[in-house]
């Protein structure tokens, strides 16, 4: 099939060093396994549906499943988000993804505040929050149940923040809390007031490009029921769009 996806030699030289060491006996080809990981989540597909050029399917699930709960994925895209060369602005946003029937079932606290899935006006999500760079590459990423508010994202991704001048947000990260520590950090907010402030709240209005995330069928719907493993699949899809 020509329309495979196959990582390149440069690709694979970036991405080696985050493999972890094989114990035991050697694993099975890295490239061919990664590159079938990859056309998976890009494409939506069962596992069972994975093209023959790429092995068996139970092959790649497992590499997938057992790096997932390592955290390797997501050490890829931090580790190789970090050479950015941002110095002058970044930008932090969350964004609802819908949550497949099949990493919603199962009600109540097994399906729900674990997995970090929550009901909002457009139904079962998960919310992601990210910090990108003046690009709209994403530099770190964080996961929460849907109806969380935007704060608890700018909580958790605020020490992460790099030396930079200016942070840009919408509405939803104006508290006093927030510009206060960033302020601490030498960064100015460039973010608007909520209209309930009685002090208009001044900023530079700028527009920032939203990333291709979505377009990537395992991230636009959620299927996975781990949010590991669904995290894994969002910082697939940042570094091969943006990083390699």
């Amino acid at each position: 099939m020509s329309d495979l996806f196959w990582l390149n030699d440069a690709q694979m030289a970036r991405l080696e060093p985050y493999f972890p060491k094989s114990h035991g006996k050697p694993r099975v080809d890295d490239r061919r396994v990664l590159s079938g990981i990859i056309f998976i989540n890009r494409n939506g597909l069962r596992w069972r549906d994975a093209p023959k050029e790429y092995g068996h399917h139970k092959t790649l699930y497992n590499r997938w499943k057992r790096w997932s709960d390592k955290g390797i994925f997501a050490q890829m895209m931090v580790g190789l988000a970090a050479e950015h060369s941002e110095k002058n602005t970044v930008m932090i946003d969350a964004t609802y993804l819908k949550a497949h029937r099949t990493a919603s079932s199962l009600g109540g606290q097994k399906g729900g505040r674990g997995r970090l899935i929550g009901r909002t006006k457009g139904g079962m999500n998960t919310k992601l929050h990210a910090i990108c760079d003046s690009r709209g590459r994403p530099l770190n990423l964080f996961v929460t149940a849907g109806q969380v508010s935007d704060y608890i994202g700018a909580r958790a991704l605020c020490d992460s923040l790099p030396d930079v001048d200016w942070l840009l947000g919408d509405r939803g990260y104006d508290a006093d809390w927030f510009r206060e520590a960033l302020k601490d950090k030498g960064i100015h907010a460039c973010i608007p007031g909520r209209k309930q402030r009685k002090a208009t709240v001044k900023y530079d209005k700028r527009r920032y490009k939203r990333g291709r995330l979505k377009d990537w069928r395992r991230v636009a719907t959620r299927y996975d029921r781990c949010p590991k493993v669904f995290l894994s699949a969002i910082a697939l899809a940042a570094t091969v769009i943006y990083w390699l």
